[in-house]
């Protein structure tokens, strides 16, 4: 009989094995089962209002950008509508602001200078004045020197340095048609490109100008038993702009100014508002907020907590899939029936890999849209993701545990004792991801965490990826892994692959 045909026998005999013992079966659907059940559980629990004086109302929605994702568009604007095509230039000589401190005296307010690392000012050209519509923009920042942004999620940088007016900067941003490019220069006379992009669709008339924006400093704390505590205190930037010059079909020199998403009070007085001023040719422009990515809601993969319980319960029975043949004395028939016995254990770790994989599925396939649902009907924000996104999140749980019961099964043959082995995959898997995502340890050690050992697959749940030019607390604890989804996930199944192939060289050179 020929190799193809004598592995699909052994398949065959594997999957009538499992199948046939029922405790298994049920197993299985319990792992499945706890991973719907807990997730929606979860969501049910989970509640969102916002306070509107004396009473709660549901939050409002972020924007979203022109590419589908949730977006931060809050700055104070100084500008005037462009016809075509033109350009503005400007010289940056100042970025001073200050950030609030916790209040020692009741009603006393406290505030220190200072510019948050991501502060924000330069010039910027909008398709209208809709939060979340297209832009591009070049701009100085607080820590990150110059740097050209366009739709929220795009960055490239240009000069490092600060500013100041000893060392100014110049900046211009030129329109030419759908085409927007940035320049630097130190002196006015001898300029750099930053970057070139194209904004598709941009209206003929759109609105260019000057901005400054800066967002929330993020003091992030460990807690005494564990956890993390986050302070996002607030922040303001000052930007002092002069040899301002525009060319183009523009108003001349009717500048309009907007507080561009300012939050307002219950009296629909505007808090924390920007300002500007104007003094012959320089103009000072202070702002609050950001004009990024927005990251603060739930995520799909929320709705996933029941992983850590279906994954002992797949761990369990991939163990027993193999330890109960060495238990029962079984395990000489099914060598007897195939001398090679490297191909009856790739056999079982195919069925279990198969097995598991459809019960995840399933059970994803259940959990994320029905948990998102109800979350929304609670009245949280569900952080928008692309349909493959999605489709990743979701095939990715099932694979993730497949991958763990693969490994969970290769520890079963090594040790041939199921105890030993349902320990073992515990330690490796479960341990490392509680200790990296609980905030037992410092960021840096976490990453490390789930960068090295099998945890590191968790990562292929992550739908919102981290965006290095924005300020967030990226870390396991809160969601964010150091490695990419499918590379995470590509770390599990070497540990399994590698655990396989160590079982069978055992299971060729001992007594079954």
């Amino acid at each position: 009989m020929s190799g193809r045909h004598g592995f699909t026998r052994l398949l065959r005999a594997e999957w009538t094995k499992f199948r046939t013992v029922l405790g298994w079966v049920i197993t299985m659907g319990v792992a499945a089962a706890a991973v719907v059940l807990l997730g929606l559980f979860s969501a049910s629990g989970s509640h969102a209002s916002c306070g509107a004086g004396p009473v709660e109302i549901d939050c409002p929605e972020p924007s979203l950008g022109p590419e589908g994702q949730a977006v931060s568009d809050k700055f104070f604007f100084v500008h005037q509508p462009l016809q075509g095509d033109g350009s503005i230039t400007v010289r940056v000589t100042s970025m001073t602001g200050q950030i609030r401190l916790p209040d020692l005296t009741p009603g006393v307010r406290r505030v220190a200078p200072g510019v948050v690392p991501w502060a924000k000012a330069g010039v910027i050209v909008k398709d209208g004045m809709r939060q979340g519509s297209a832009y591009a923009a070049l701009m100085v920042t607080g820590r990150h020197g110059v740097r050209m942004q366009h739709n929220y999620t795009h960055d490239v940088a240009g000069r490092p340095g600060g500013v100041s007016k000893k060392d100014p900067r110049w900046l211009r941003l030129t329109r030419s048609g759908d085409t927007l490019t940035g320049d630097e220069s130190a002196d006015g006379r001898r300029w750099s490109t930053v970057g070139t992009v194209r904004l598709a669709g941009l209206s003929d008339t759109v609105e260019i100008g000057l901005f400054a924006t800066s967002p929330c400093d993020l003091l992030v704390k460990q807690g005494d038993f564990g956890g993390s505590i986050g302070q996002c205190r607030f922040t303001e930037a000052t930007a002092d702009f002069d040899q301002v010059s525009l060319q183009g079909r523009t108003s001349g020199d009717a500048w309009r100014q907007d507080d561009v998403g300012v939050t307002e009070a219950p009296d629909g007085s505007p808090h924390h508002p920007g300002r500007f001023e104007r003094s012959g040719g320089t103009f000072t422009v202070t702002g609050v907020g950001d004009i990024a990515p927005h990251v603060e809601g739930e995520s799909i993969e929320s709705t996933l907590t029941g992983v850590l319980a279906g994954l002992v319960v797949v761990v369990v029975v991939a163990v027993l899939f193999v330890t109960a043949e060495y238990r029962r004395g079984l395990i000489r028939t099914t060598l007897l029936a195939s001398p090679r016995r490297g191909r009856a254990l790739a056999a079982k770790a195919v069925v279990i890999a198969a097995v598991t994989f459809v019960t995840g599925l399933a059970a994803a396939c259940v959990v994320v849209p029905v948990g998102t649902r109800i979350l929304r009907a609670n009245g949280n924000y569900i952080l928008p993701v692309s349909l493959l996104t999605e489709v990743r999140v979701v095939v990715g749980f099932a694979a993730l545990l497949a991958a763990a019961a693969v490994l969970a099964l290769a520890l079963g043959a090594l040790f041939r004792r199921g105890a030993a082995a349902v320990a073992a995959a515990i330690a490796l898997i479960l341990v490392p991801y509680l200790l990296a995502t609980t905030s037992v340890l410092p960021v840096g050690a976490a990453q490390w965490l789930v960068r090295l050992t099998p945890a590191a697959g968790f990562a292929i749940q992550q739908s919102i990826p981290e965006y290095p030019y924005m300020t967030g607390h990226y870390a396991p604890s809160a969601g964010y892994y150091p490695l990419p989804p499918w590379g995470g996930l590509a770390v599990t199944c070497a540990y399994a692959a590698i655990a396989l192939a160590a079982a069978i060289v055992l299971l060729r050179r001992r007594d079954a």
